[in-house]
């Protein structure tokens, strides 16, 4: 069955397979793209638009600055840490060409959540915000880093603006907090010094990590996921060959809301829409909708890729209602459950249809999709091409239609494993190449995927994976925290919200607001919990194993909402 089943299942036109091979490296892709849509637009943010032949100019200055002022060799890793600027592509076709491994670091990380990726990773070098570039000077000491390049969010803008835009997030907005980073060089000075020198371009074989995506997987610390070259060029292909007959190719205008630092966005706008030559609108804080709003009204735009939580605030928002749809062919969610109601919602506003589709980090990481000809609401869709998958049972032996349980997945966009970690990855990933995602699913006969539950207690807020694990750890530290636990709650708006369950230490006192500030200090915003329950005991096994899914359980029968199987 699983070989060959979904050769019927794609929509007319789709091959059931894509060459893998058909590039050698990113590199490949992004040259062979830059020369046929030299003239085309690629990436727009705040009113400056680069071509693709600007793209492949400035990557090029970047790449050669890399490798004549640092001492920066091919798989050096460069943390790159960047919100949706046009800094952000060409920092990270710089550095490829370069032949560095790009790894992609939140922007709202904490000075301890970059630590640990820096070190995890042994990253040499880091393109930063000067936002963030205090955090940095606490952090960079302590890691491999070396070479630190900082922007500013206007640096790319024409020079008047560049200086308003800079002026008012540092001094009107009081957005850059003071630092102090001996030996930092500016972006701009980068791109300046590298301009007209020549790049040595690096040419990784396939099985090269390109990228490293940091990820819990399904439990557990961050770790690294090794994307190779090829996993990333499979992905792209695949994408395109779903996406063929609706979207064309160096014409179309895509909608860029998510984080590009996120795999998700990450594949799809600066892999496979440069694959196609397409032009990707940046928006650099989808929480500002007037804002958001205001730059989609400049665009007549044929692609939109956003989440369940984007979604429901767009359409409840109504300026954007008053926007013209007619120009648009594609709506692609993903990161978390798309709800029934939110997708008829907004196919009722814009007249565009969602596709949902499901991923993973490991999985580069599309592996599933609705096809826009056929689109069932409530699936993650069918295999992309080349792209096989299974539901197994406790024993490891597959299941049949229908039956539930975990989802496998084996395809050429499936990661190389974790970085450093092989016994994490002989965990999750078999000799024959089947990755084990966590996520409890079935298989329809006609091909699509449900799922179902998850195998594992990761939370999932807005389509960023939080892990019960890290908030323990940091929340144990708080003096007086005897015990604790984490859970996530079913929210209309963000999928899931967290909630903490606390057991004070005897004689000791605390606060829902000092837990809540001790939280906020030590994770990105959305890890931080909405609720606290102070209890005076955890239920545990009779190991003392806190059941989780017992205090979950518990939340929602209080809710009045269905137990968890």
């Amino acid at each position: 069955m699983v070989e060959n089943f979904w050769m019927d299942k794609y929509p007319a036109g789709v091959p059931m397979n894509i060459d893998p091979d058909q590039y050698p490296n990113v590199q490949a892709v992004l040259r062979a793209s830059c020369e046929r849509f030299a003239e085309q637009p690629a990436f727009t943010s705040m009113g400056k638009t680069l071509t693709y032949g600007d793209l492949y100019q400035l990557s090029g200055a970047f790449a050669a600055w890399l490798q004549q002022h640092t001492d920066l060799k091919p798989g050096d890793r460069i943390a790159v840490q960047l919100p949706n600027l046009l800094q952000y592509p060409i920092a990270v076709f710089g550095a490829i060409r370069a032949g560095l491994i790009v790894v992609n670091t939140n922007p709202l990380y904490t000075a301890r959540e970059m630590e640990h990726q820096f070190k995890d990773s042994g990253a040499r070098a880091l393109v930063c915000l000067a936002n963030m570039a205090h955090l940095a000077q606490a952090v960079v000491p302590k890691t491999q880093v070396r070479h630190v390049i900082i922007t500013e969010v206007g640096d790319l803008l024409p020079p008047l603006k560049r200086l308003l835009v800079n002026a008012v997030v540092r001094y009107i907005k009081k957005m850059v907090p003071a630092y102090h980073l001996p030996g930092a060089v500016r972006f701009t000075e980068v791109l300046a010094q590298g301009r007209d020198q020549p790049v040595n371009e690096a040419s990784p074989a396939g099985h090269d990590v390109a990228v490293l995506q940091y990820t819990g997987g399904t439990t557990g610390v961050a770790k690294g996921a090794m994307l190779t070259h090829r996993n990333l060029v499979a992905n792209m292909l695949q994408c395109k060959a779903l996406m063929g007959a609706n979207l064309g190719e160096g014409n179309e205008v895509i909608i860029t809301p998510l984080p590009l630092y996120h795999i998700y966005a990450f594949t799809f706008h600066c892999m496979s829409m440069m694959l196609m030559g397409n032009h990707n609108v940046l928006i650099t804080n989808p929480r500002d909708l007037p804002a958001m709003t205001k730059e989609l009204a400049r665009w007549k735009f044929n692609g939109f890729v956003g989440l369940n939580t984007l979604f429901v605030a767009l359409c409840n928002n109504a300026e954007f209602r008053k926007l013209d749809f007619s120009a648009l062919k594609v709506t692609l969610s993903g990161g978390m459950a798309l709800q029934q109601a939110v997708a008829e919602r907004w196919q009722a506003v814009t007249g565009c249809p969602i596709c949902e589709g499901y991923g993973m980090t490991e999985t580069s990481p599309v592996a599933t999709v609705n096809p826009r000809e056929h689109i069932l609401i409530g699936s993650i869709g069918i295999p992309v091409p080349s792209t096989v998958c299974k539901v197994i049972g406790e024993d490891g032996q597959s299941l049949g239609f229908n039956e539930i349980g975990e989802l496998c997945v084996k395809g050429p966009q499936v990661m190389k494993g974790y970085w450093e970690r092989p016994d994490a990855t002989a965990e999750i990933l078999d000799a024959e190449g089947w990755l084990k995602t966590g996520d409890i699913a079935l298989i329809q006969p006609d091909g699509y995927i449900r799922i179902v539950d998850r195998k594992k207690d990761m939370i999932l807020v807005s389509g960023f994976n939080v892990y019960p694990n890290e908030l323990e750890e940091v929340l144990v530290c708080l003096p007086g925290v005897m015990q604790c636990a984490a859970i996530g709650i079913p929210d209309e708006k963000s999928g899931e919200l967290i909630k903490v369950f606390v057991v004070i230490r005897p004689g000791a006192s605390l606060t829902k607001e000092q837990v809540i500030e001790h939280m906020r200090a030590n994770l990105t915003g959305y890890k931080v919990p909405k609720y606290v329950e102070f209890r005076e005991s955890l239920p545990t096994t009779n190991v003392g194993k806190i059941l989780r899914r017992e205090l979950r359980d518990e939340e929602l029968r209080k809710r009045g909402l269905k137990k968890i199987a």
